[in-house]
């Protein structure tokens, strides 16, 4: 089976402008999460999200930006990092890289919703005529993929996973299966979403998804703590550039680590709730295992979906016992929900990065905010910042997705080079 390297990373996120920035927030446990400074946000029961720490408008020229949701802002500046971290050239063609052969895979969950929602503002208050003759290219749910694919001169494909939540894991997932079957040596994957809106703020509430801890939103993502009350919306992108160890070789690129697999599956049971045994997030976890062609006793760390919800948090736990089995007791779990909030299609991207990251610098940030430890839970949480240990290491990532969308990507430390 080829095998996948990562060779560049890129994040523009509720805790850093750029990777490495994000990766040390993480493990400094710094929370993303800020009361909403929006007139609008106001008279909401939800006041506050984890916005991106920084604005695109200082990254992207101003009539580029002006012609682009914001969630394709975000993830041009995350794939122009990642890009770049790999050794090649942006918004140019890289020499001795073959168009024909690179692919871009960038996931979304809502896609474009401030651009529709914001033109469709204009049209009722200011007329037909005011509505911008961008708004379809700029709402279209590929409008990152499409945008990063220019820059990148990407011409073997572009991918569009839309699963929800799982979608950037399952973007990552694509991308490795067209690097295996010979679509592409390159791909840049990875996932956007912004999507802070008084619409979807108050849906999400609405639900009673949200948190509404409005007098201390730092630590309001809370994933296992007893007093936990739902997530907290984040925005961000984040891209990595995937290829084949024998291109990554060829070029002298420096290689933080390989994506040995992934595994997907659906629950078939509801379009909002998880199915409460967790036996489709068990099939993810344990198909991607098959995958990577790795036993239970490999995974030494779970980077989880946890998303600091009441049902949620517990199902994931036992399904990552029932994954593992006895095995899980050597485990590491954490969240690292609980300092960007939740990115929703851009979330599995982020968090595949701090997986990978876990394994190059040996360090598990820790899931901050737990005061009360939910009792028996039947995996070990890292309340604290926990290091790995020396040798061979290999790491899992859950995404879950309303409408039953499960994703889990093996990572390990094979072949690094940084």
């Amino acid at each position: 089976m080829t095998t996948v390297v990562i060779t560049g990373f890129g994040a523009f996120t509720p805790l850093g402008e750029d990777a490495p920035s994000t990766w040390n927030a993480m493990l400094d446990g710094v929370s993303g999460a800020r009361t909403l400074q929006q007139e609008w946000a106001a008279e909401l029961p939800v006041r506050f999200a984890c916005e991106t720490l920084g604005s695109p408008a200082d990254h992207l020229e101003r009539v580029a930006s002006r012609r682009l949701d914001r969630s394709s802002q975000l993830a041009l500046i995350s794939a122009k990092e990642a890009w770049e971290d790999a050794g090649f050239t942006f918004d140019a063609p890289t020499e001795g890289l073959d168009p024909d052969r690179v692919g871009v895979s960038v996931a979304t969950g809502i896609g474009g919703l401030n651009t529709l929602l914001d033109q469709w503002d204009i049209q009722k208050e200011k007329g037909q005529r005011r509505v911008s003759p961008f708004t379809i290219p700029m709402l279209i749910a590929n409008a990152p993929a499409a945008n990063i694919g220019l820059k990148v001169h990407a011409q073997a494909l572009i991918h569009v996973p839309v699963s929800a939540c799982a979608s950037s894991n399952e973007a990552i997932s694509d991308a490795v299966d067209a690097i295996r079957l010979g679509r592409a040596d390159v791909v840049l994957a990875g996932g956007a979403e912004s999507v802070i809106h008084p619409l979807t703020i108050n849906a999400f509430a609405q639900m009673r998804a949200l948190s509404t801890r409005n007098d201390d939103p730092a630590a309001a993502s809370r994933p296992w703590d007893t007093g936990r009350d739902g997530f907290v919306m984040g925005e961000g992108a984040v891209s990595m550039v995937l290829e084949t160890l024998e291109h990554a070789q060829a070029r002298g690129a420096k290689i933080y680590g390989t994506v040995a697999g992934a595994g997907i599956s659906a629950d078939n049971h509801d379009i909002v709730e998880p199915e409460s045994t967790g036996r489709g997030q068990g099939a993810a976890m344990l198909r991607a295992l098959k995958e990577s062609g790795l036993s239970a006793g490999d995974i030494k760390h779970v980077n989880a979906h946890g998303t600091s919800t009441p049902k949620g948090d517990v199902t994931e736990a036992g399904s990552i016992r029932r994954a593992l089995g006895d095995a899980a007791d050597d485990v590491i779990v954490t969240s690292t929900k609980s300092m960007t909030g939740h990115l929703l299609g851009g979330a599995g991207a982020l968090e595949t990065f701090a997986t990978v990251m876990a394994l190059n610098t040996r360090k598990i940030p820790a899931t901050i905010n737990i005061e009360n430890l939910e009792p028996d839970l039947p995996v070990q949480i890292a309340t604290t910042v926990r290091d790995l240990p020396a040798g061979d290491l290999a790491a899992m990532n859950n995404s879950f997705g309303f409408g039953g969308h499960n994703v889990a990507i093996i990572v390990t430390n094979q072949n690094q080079s940084r």
